[in-house]
This record gives C-alpha cells, structure tokens and sequence, in this order.
C-alpha cells in the first residue's frame, strides 16, 4: 500500500501546482508571443523534472517492498506503458509539416483570414490520420500525443498538454510509410487543406516527408490521477 500512496500523493501534488500556476495564459502578463512560449515551457519543464522526480522516488520505495500483491501490481503497470505512450519508440515513419500562408499572402490575401492560417482542427485532423494508418507513436512539435493530450488554439500559438507552441506544426508518426501516405491521401479533410494550400491566395503550408527513422519519446506529462485508493 506505501508505494501506492506515495506515487498518488505526489501526482496530485503535481498537479495542484499546475492548476494553480501554470495555466493563466492571459496576454497582459507578456509582452510578445516569444515571452508567453518561453515562459509557459520553462513553468512547464519546471513541472516535468518534479513529476520524473517524484516517479523515480515511487519506484524506489517500490522496490524495496516485499508484497505479493505490490509486485503484481507493478507487472500490470509496466505491461500497460507501451500502450498507454509511456515508453520510447522509433523505426520508419512519415512528418507532416503545417504552417501559416506567408507574410505576404497574409497582408495581400482577400480571403477569408482563418483560412490563411493552421487551426487546432487542422493538427487534430492530420493526428487522426495517421492514428487511422496504423501509426505505432505521434508527436507533436516532438510531443508524444497520448489519449489524454488536448490541442487547442491559444491566440496565435496552438496549445499541447497546456504548452503554447508556434508554427510551423511539426506532426510525425513511427509507422508503415505507405500505410500512413494512405490514410492522409484518403482523409476527406486534409483534402480540403491541401487544396487550399495549393491556392496561392490562400497558401497554407503543407509538407510531407518519408523519414527512415523517427523517434517518439515516451510521454512525460502530468496523468490524470484524481484520487487514491489502497491496495488490497
């Protein structure tokens, strides 16, 4: 039961403190976009380097338990990180790269402004996709996306597991190449985006690359624990 109570004690200390300090994204505080970036991820990384501190100390305390019950647990656990986005993958892959029209089709441009720039929507429905082709790991802008991940539009910078990322939207996939290819060629939405990307009044940037070797790294934010129960 210790290693229980320790590993749900410290995941809701974690997340108490980014309920409480890192989620007000408010423009008054900052003076640009590069200021709110810089300083969200640095309280970010703040936040990551406790939880893999936390995580370490668990399974310390955990190892040192002699209980039936608590090594069973732990072999379920570690039988359900791969799935859950929690280990490290790499092998062949594809990258899709998003991006806003350029500054000078944005300053010229007659039509509509939201279709000259990348929308949360746009990023959903390309991981979607390759969900689709059978990807074995995503990430976004390098981040592992797992069940829980939100992305979301926040000004001008797109929102991932509470980060503010800029463009370009770097989306990649460990997976059978031609699999992936075919899941996006068939995806009706990105369909559209492509046909837009192609308008030069419109010009969203639309890249995709074969990548011998892409690297997904497990999944290092906060879980959603919400309480904590004993192990019997």
């Amino acid at each position: 039961m210790t290693p229980a109570v320790f590993l749900l004690s410290g995941s809701l200390f974690v997340v108490s403190a980014a309920n409480s300090e890192g989620t007000d994204l408010r423009p008054g505080r900052y003076t640009d976009l590069a200021s709110l970036v810089q300083t969200e991820s640095d309280e970010y990384d703040v936040l990551a380097q406790e939880v893999r501190e936390l995580d370490a100390e668990v399974t310390n305390l955990a190892a040192g338990v002699k209980d039936a019950n608590v090594r069973r647990f732990q072999r379920k656990v570690q039988s359900l990180k791969d799935p859950a986005g929690l280990t490290p993958r790499a092998g062949p892959g594809l990258t899709v790269t998003l991006s806003d029209a350029p500054e000078e089709v944005l300053n010229s441009s007659t039509q509509n402004p939201n279709l000259l720039v990348v929308h949360q929507q746009d990023i959903q429905a390309v991981v979607n996709a390759m969900w689709k082709g059978g990807a074995r790991a995503v990430t976004v802008q390098g981040q592992r996306i797992v069940s829980t991940t939100g992305i979301r539009c926040e000004g001008n910078s797109v929102q991932l597991q509470g980060v503010p990322y800029p463009q370009p939207y770097v989306i990649s996939a460990v997976g059978d190449q031609a699999a992936l290819l075919d899941a996006i060629e068939d995806d009706d939405y990105l369909d559209v985006y492509q046909s837009q990307a192609e308008q030069a009044d419109i010009s969203v940037g639309w890249d995709v690359e074969s990548e011998s070797l892409v690297t997904a790294p497990p999944y290092d934010g906060l879980l959603d624990i919400d309480y904590a129960q004993p192990i019997r």
